[in-house]
């Protein structure tokens, strides 16, 4: 018994408690800091621009080391009100505790100028870097740099497993391109630009928005516009994820007769555990969908 006590007793490593804003940060961490007690504001079927700021989450925030978050604006609707809540100096803004993967990373669809004729969309760019592999990559790289600041006794163990992914992290990626290879050129309708980074990397073309503007649901005037869309081009699919309404995807995908994807968004939920099931799934489901489709 006593020896047992001692081990409780003993500190552990990466004990850091780290918050985060999005479930694939939750899931990337895990493969940094696998002790770490790790928390997500949000899952994989939960909306990142709207989040209420609930008493468990001012708690673990109140806690938190560390605090992981896509930034680009994503959070800006939420979070500034969870960190005056939670009065954790460390995770404030500007402070040592507080990592934003946009700052890490070259965000696509910048934007100089933003007006409210736009829809809801982010100077910053889009902020859903975790369908990009080489992203991952460098915000893997980002956070293990933080975790080293704020932990330098375990530093050794941080750079370990930061290889252990990276070697992981490369070889599925060649991989994954192999295998969607065939998805090249393809044409889908998809909601908002939720998927814009796996289609850029795997040169899958959307042709047409679900949204008439981002963030205004779909409308009939602009399903029919999607639906002469279809009429002309060769669309392979359409997509949305499980935390968009997915009313109009399935009108048009039954007046279309085209397949309805609902792709998994982050890993957590029934189809995706990590990161790397996350993408397996994606290309699974999206190859099916070809494979099942004369286009």
């Amino acid at each position: 018994m006593p020896v047992l006590a001692a081990l409780f007793a003993a500190p552990q490593a990466w004990a850091l408690s780290i918050f985060t804003c999005e479930p694939e940060y939750a899931a990337l961490v895990k493969e940094l800091a696998p002790q770490a007690r790790v928390s997500s504001a949000t899952t994989a079927l939960q909306d990142p621009h709207h989040v209420q700021a609930r008493p468990s989450l001012i708690s673990k925030l109140r806690r938190a080391d560390l605090a992981i978050c896509a930034g680009a604006e994503l959070e800006v609707g939420w979070l500034p009100m969870l960190q005056m809540k939670a009065n954790n100096p460390k995770v404030r803004d500007g402070q040592s505790g507080m990592l934003y993967a946009a700052d890490h990373v070259d965000a696509l669809g910048k934007l100089d100028k933003v007006d409210r004729s736009m829809g809801d969309v982010h100077a910053g760019g889009n902020p859903h870097f975790h369908f990009s592999p080489e992203r991952v990559q460098s915000i893997a790289k980002a956070v293990t740099a933080k975790l080293v600041e704020l932990d330098p006794a375990h530093q050794s163990d941080y750079q370990a497993n930061l290889a252990d992914f990276s070697q992981r992290w490369s070889e599925a990626t060649a991989r994954w391109e192999t295998l969607a290879a065939p998805l090249k050129g393809k044409k889908v309708i998809a909601y908002h630009s939720s998927f814009q980074y796996l289609f850029d990397w795997l040169g899958i073309d959307q042709a047409g928005d679900l949204e008439p503007k981002p963030g205004l649901p779909p409308t009939t005037g602009h399903l029919a516009q999607l639906l002469k869309l279809t009429e002309s081009t060769p669309i392979i699919a359409v997509i949305y994820t499980g935390y968009q309404d997915g009313r109009g995807a399935q009108w048009l995908g039954q007046r279309a007769r085209l397949p309805v994807l609902q792709l998994p968004f982050g890993p957590g939920g029934e189809e995706a555990d990590d990161l790397f099931q996350l993408y397996d799934t994606n290309i699974r489901m999206l190859l099916e969908t070809l494979e099942n489709k004369d286009v």
